[in-house]
């Protein structure tokens, strides 16, 4: 076979359970008004490497690179926050993929965001003007399987308009802070 003739080989991703989907979007129209409240723990290991515990999974390490005077052992918090909604997207495509019957054989995105570090953690620049977080996010979705160039992108958008970590980060939520 010449060199030019590359065979590509496509392998459909292992596709969730359409059933449960199913299922799962029969009780979400049945009680549409149906709030969950979910928890973590934090726990400071020392420096800046923090432990975070989700049900009774094992903990989920946040640290900080050097730059950000951190061991560099994770992920620090706010690159955390893009992996979230990365993986939210992700979820949201896959599981619209298989309500449309769509098989997958790549799903990938990159993410970056635009963030001002400048007030340190509230210890440096703390101007008035300030504005924290992340000003610009940036997904790019690779996705290829059995759909049309159109059908794909209608997924994406689709699966955007309804991640609720995208929503989360688009929409004011009111967050409280105390001491306990």
């Amino acid at each position: 076979m010449p060199e030019a003739a590359v065979l590509k080989m496509n392998t459909v991703l292992t596709p969730i359970d359409k059933a449960g989907l199913e299922a799962l979007a029969v009780k979400g129209k049945a009680n549409p008004q149906n709030v969950v409240t979910l928890k973590s723990k934090t726990v400071c290991e020392g420096k800046f490497r923090n432990l975070s515990y989700v049900r009774n999974l094992p903990a989920h390490v946040i640290d900080e690179p050097p730059h950000l005077l951190g061991d560099d052992t994770a992920p620090n918090p706010s690159e955390a926050v893009l992996a979230t909604l990365g993986s939210c997207l992700s979820v949201g495509l896959h599981a619209n993929a298989v309500a449309r019957g769509i098989s997958l054989t790549k799903l990938e995105l990159e993410l970056e965001g635009d963030i001002n570090v400048t007030a340190v953690w509230g210890v440096g620049d703390l101007s008035d003007s300030k504005i924290l977080g992340f000003t610009d996010i940036r997904v790019k979705v690779y996705l290829e399987g059995d759909a049309s160039q159109s059908e794909l992108e209608e997924l994406v958008a689709h699966a955007n308009r309804w991640s609720p970590v995208a929503n989360t980060m688009r929409n004011p939520v009111g967050v409280t802070v105390a001491l306990a």
